[in-house]
Order: C-alpha cells, then sequence, then structure tokens
C-alpha cells in the first residue's frame, strides 16, 4: 500500500516543527549544544558567521519552545549557560541523521 504525504494544514504539530527547525542558524545551533552546555559566547565563536543579535533571536525561541534551558550562574561578573533539556536532546537522532546525509552529498 502507498503512504500519502499529509497535508501539514491538517498536522499543525509536524509544521510548526519545521518552522522552529527550519530557521537559520538553528540546526547549526542545536548541533553544537548537543556536544556540551555552553556559554553564549561559544556558540557564537563555534559559528562566526553567525551574528550576536540573531544569536539572541534563536536562544530566546529555542528556550520559549522548551528545547534549550538558560541557567544563570550568580557569579561576579553573572554568567550565563545554555544546555539543551530532554525535548532538544530528542532532537539527536534528526540531527545526526542530517549530518549523514550531507556527509553522503557531492
Amino acid at each position: 500500500m502507498e503512504k500519502t504525504l499529509v497535508s501539514p494544514a491538517l498536522c499543525p504539530r509536524v509544521e510548526h516543527a519545521f518552522e522552529i527547525l527550519g530557521k537559520k542558524w538553528t540546526g547549526l545551533i542545536l548541533r553544537h549544544l548537543l556536544t556540551s552546555t555552553c556559554r553564549f559566547n561559544e556558540i557564537q565563536s563555534a559559528i562566526p558567521e553567525l551574528s550576536g543579535r540573531m544569536l539572541t533571536e534563536r536562544m530566546k525561541e529555542l528556550e520559549e519552545e522548551g528545547i534549550v534551558e538558560r541557567t544563570v550562574i550568580p557569579a561576579r561578573p553573572i554568567k550565563i549557560q545554555y544546555s539543551l533539556t530532554q525535548k532538544g536532546r530528542d532532537l539527536e537522532p534528526v540531527i545526526r541523521s542530517i549530518e549523514e546525509w550531507a556527509e553522503k552529498q557531492d
């Protein structure tokens, strides 16, 4: 039996997931956070083309979606670290599959 694709209009959760993950830089940010908890500057250094303004915007979006957790460390100066929540870590197989697919391309 042949499978048919369901229209995104009929699957709002799938449509929303593609909206989140399809935004520029999101995949690279998540890929970097899979390696460890990071500070803002560490993420920005790992993705040099990504502006600070855009990184701030993406991190806020990912935090609002429950994919990234922001932790404030009360020190002088205050330190802020970002890590993936369980919801974010659940994306690892997806990200790894995309990496594998990309490596196969010529």
